[in-house]
């Protein structure tokens, strides 16, 4: 009897030995954040806790080949032992100059029913976990991916912030999609997108008090750019791939590649809202800098534009030498010149334009159309750059006039031929010394540290928007409150902010000191201001005194207080100073503290709004008794901290 009750007790200690082992955990360095990993029916699973507390249930993993399933019959082979990742970084074109990478590591390894294999890579550190996908074995045959399986399952009572994708060939000229919607705020989980395109990344989640914001980061050209399915059932959303139209002419829209074959990074930024929103998971994951690309040849900035306010008149060679000294009497570094330069000033005339630019240390930048089957638009220079040949050629003649970057337009689409295509323009350009910034785009997915030249990307509904229609500026207060904490947390954002004065029939709803906060609150590579060199005028001095020297990069980005759709305080570092902007979105005051001790604050100069709204006041800070800022009602202000 003795003997059967040992052989009992073994068997319950086996069992249940075997039944604790069918669960793998990764943990966060500082043991914050803990992901499960298990097979369940054949199929893998994870779920992610925080201090304990599950915030996201049973999601899936798996990907469907043409030629094998990875999504279902799988066993594990192996899991490896946790390992710490480390890296370190620089990178002018983010939040934060230094970066320091810490995570731990965990790879399962698992085949399907035909015996090929497949590995899923977990990476998890104190703000976030990132995962991804190989395939190990070697074959020289291309393989197609049908379905990602992966999926976020977020409970029932946790509310989103998302951007519908738009459509594939609807909108103006077909150009869609362009990341230019606006973003749907504190819904429901689970709440269907407006069409069956889906949702773009990055997507915003809130339960209980953890804020989980999830994008995809390390996109090559062996992979398409995904998104958020449409439906979601019970909080449980799924990749999505691109639609069939989003292809570079006659080229394919889903994955292909021989193996081995990695997928890009999936992130979930995980924390406080301020961790979340001061995460740089979006670069840590993505590849380092290409070694042919020196990052020192690429120069932050700030830009004068004329097309923002004028549009299409004003691309003349005397409204745009207007425009130059315009940006060397603001000390800023840049000039674009915009849409049918080619045909209203011309090459030999914009080389005059490039020469006077020079002598006033300014650099000119020029806009070019995409082109390829899938653009209808008119606008030229077109043609120029889909040819391989004909795009080094144009290039090595804009490195000849003098010129330092490109603004290209209207690409239209997601698809892994597209992908290639931007990836193609970034390092040739990068060749001829030619900076790049992107509208009419997709997601930029921390390509900015791979390609240093890449200065900046739109993916959003920016100023021009608000120059159009007088709804696009009724709902700026609220989508420049949303922003901060979703689309621009990872990638430069080249939304054109602050206009001062006035738009051409639009009745703007912030105020004045809410748009001189704007080139502080969002990031960007280069920041092409929206404002005339009349509207300039108009200022006081001390606006335009601030607007001469605010910097164009970070040294380190702090989240004073906020949230999406509300308000927003950030501070960014540059050399000894601390710059704190504020926006309210909202139509009744807000009363911010700020604690300035944390900056080491010496002195203390504040920039807001003056009772009617429409004009700025300017005053030194009590740092011994700082007094509580009002922003007013879709207002603002911009302080300057002096650092001991």
């Amino acid at each position: 009897m003795k003997n059967i009750l040992k052989a009992v007790v073994l068997l319950l200690a086996v069992t249940q030995t075997a039944s604790a082992q069918s669960q793998y955990q990764v943990n966060s360095p500082d043991k914050s954040l803990s992901v499960s990993v298990y097979l369940k029916n054949k199929a893998l699973f994870y779920t992610i806790s925080r201090n304990a507390e599950k915030v996201l249930d049973q999601s899936a993993l798996g990907l469907v080949r043409a030629d094998q399933d990875f999504s279902k019959n799988l066993s594990l082979l192996s899991v490896s032992k946790n390992e710490q990742v480390k890296d370190s970084y620089v990178l002018q074109n983010s939040k934060r100059l230094n970066h320091e990478y810490l995570a731990k590591k965990r790879v399962f390894h698992l085949q399907n029913a035909a015996s090929k294999k497949i590995d899923v890579i977990f990476q998890v550190s104190n703000d976030g976990v990132a995962f991804r996908y190989y395939f190990p074995d070697r074959d020289t045959n291309t393989k197609q991916l049908t379905e990602e399986k992966t999926s976020f399952h977020f409970f029932a009572n946790a509310k989103a912030w998302m951007q519908p994708m738009s459509v594939a060939k609807t909108g103006w000229e077909a150009t869609n999609p362009s990341y230019e919607e606006y973003y749907h705020k504190d819904i429901a989980v689970g709440t269907a997108a407006p069409t069956a395109a889906g949702w773009v990344y990055p997507a915003l989640f809130n339960y209980k008090n953890t804020w989980l914001l999830v994008s995809e980061t390390g996109l090559d050209s062996n992979y398409c750019a995904t998104r958020l399915q449409q439906n979601s059932a019970g909080g449980n959303y799924q990749i999505g791939l691109p639609d069939k139209r989003e292809a570079y002419t006659g080229q394919n829209v889903n994955p292909e590649s021989t193996l081995p074959w990695y997928t890009p990074w999936r992130i979930i930024a995980i924390g406080s809202l301020k961790t979340v929103t001061e995460s740089t998971l979006g670069t840590d994951l993505a590849y380092p800098a290409k070694s042919n690309i020196n990052p020192a040849n690429f120069q932050m900035g700030k830009a004068s534009w004329s097309w923002i306010v004028l549009k299409d008149n004003s691309i003349t060679y005397d409204i745009q030498k207007k425009y130059i000294d315009f940006a060397a009497d603001m000390h800023w570094e840049y000039c674009l010149i915009d849409v049918n330069w080619d045909r209203n000033i011309g090459y030999e005339k914009m080389k005059e334009l490039a020469d006077y630019a020079k002598q006033k240390n300014v650099g000119l930048l020029l806009w070019y159309n995409s082109a390829g089957a899938w653009n209808t638009v008119k606008y030229t220079p077109k043609n120029k750059l889909n040819d391989r040949e004909e795009r080094l050629k144009e290039f090595a003649r804009l490195q000849e006039m003098g010129i330092k970057g490109v603004k290209i337009d209207f690409f239209g689409g997601d698809g892994q031929s597209m992908i290639r295509y931007y990836l193609e323009i970034f390092e040739d350009a990068a060749k001829y010394n030619l900076s790049v910034n992107c509208h009419g785009a997709t997601l930029p997915r921390g390509w900015q540290r791979t390609y240093p030249n890449l200065m900046t990307m739109e993916s959003i509904k920016g100023m021009e928007f608000i120059t159009f229609e007088q709804v696009n500026a009724n709902e700026e207060p609220l989508h420049a409150t949303t922003i901060p904490f979703t689309r621009n947390v990872f990638d430069p954002m080249d939304f054109t902010p602050m206009n001062l004065s006035k738009i051409p029939n639009i009745n703007r709803k912030t105020s004045n000191a809410f748009e001189l906060a704007l080139p502080v609150i969002f990031q960007s590579g280069v920041q092409h201001l929206a404002e005339s060199p009349e509207g300039m005028a108009t200022v006081p001095a001390y606006v335009k005194s601030f607007l001469q020297t605010f910097p164009a990069s970070w040294q380190d980005t702090r989240l004073v207080d906020g949230y999406p759709g509300k308000f927003v305080v950030m501070a960014r570092k540059a050399g000894s100073k601390w710059y704190i902007a504020g926006i309210n979105g909202e139509n009744s005051d807000k009363i911010i503290y700020i604690d300035f001790p944390k900056f080491n604050a010496k002195a203390a100069e504040i920039i807001t709004d003056a009772e009617d709204g429409t004009d700025f006041i300017t005053g030194s800070i009590d740092l011994k008794s700082p007094p509580p800022i009002k922003m007013k009602p879709y207002g603002g202000f911009v302080i300057v901290v002096e650092q001991k």
